[in-house]
């Protein structure tokens, strides 16, 4: 493919699939840090809750996926489908590595937990404004249209954030 030549429509649903993915477990993660810094447990407890969560909501999205393609093809997927499916729930895991990195420093003292899942909030929130630039960059659109595009993500994550707040309050 040339760097003027479109990219297939398989391609496009495929960075589709796996930004959809990432913003879900985006909006998963930031609802349960937020919900930890109400509770503030141990690092590891916090940790853990965040793994399983996080965990729970991909395999979810891989069941679901495999239960659609099934119902939609009338048959199991083939090697290559499994993998691209894989694939994509894989890329699920992205978003959290910075809150784990930070829940790790909490778990070895160098931020307190309460540190450790504010910057994890703030991390989240700028991983959904980055997401939807990587969707942005590649589209024909304005330079206005897409900060709106950002910007409307932006205010969508800080929008979460305040309504789990209140949620918690």
């Amino acid at each position: 493919m040339t760097a003027d030549a479109a990219p297939s429509t398989e391609e496009v649903g495929r960075r589709a699939e796996r930004l959809k993915e990432r913003v879900y477990v985006t909006f998963a993660a930031l609802a349960v840090v937020i919900a930890l810094r109400d509770h503030l447990e141990s690092p590891g407890a916090a940790t853990r809750t965040l793994a399983i969560t996080v965990g729970g909501t991909l395999l979810a999205v891989l069941v679901a996926d495999l239960v659609s393609h099934v119902v939609v093809h009338q048959a199991l997927p083939d090697r290559d489908e499994l993998r691209h499916m894989l694939s994509v729930t894989r890329s699920g895991l992205l978003p959290v590595v910075l809150p784990l990195l930070y829940l790790a420093m909490a778990t070895a003292g160098i931020w307190s937990v309460g540190a450790a899942l504010r910057a994890s909030t703030i991390a989240l929130v700028v991983t959904l404004v980055v997401i939807g630039w990587a969707a942005a960059r590649r589209l024909r659109l304005t330079l206005v249209q897409r900060l709106v595009v950002l910007g409307a993500e932006g205010v969508l994550g800080v929008g979460v954030v305040l309504l789990e707040l209140a949620a918690h309050r």
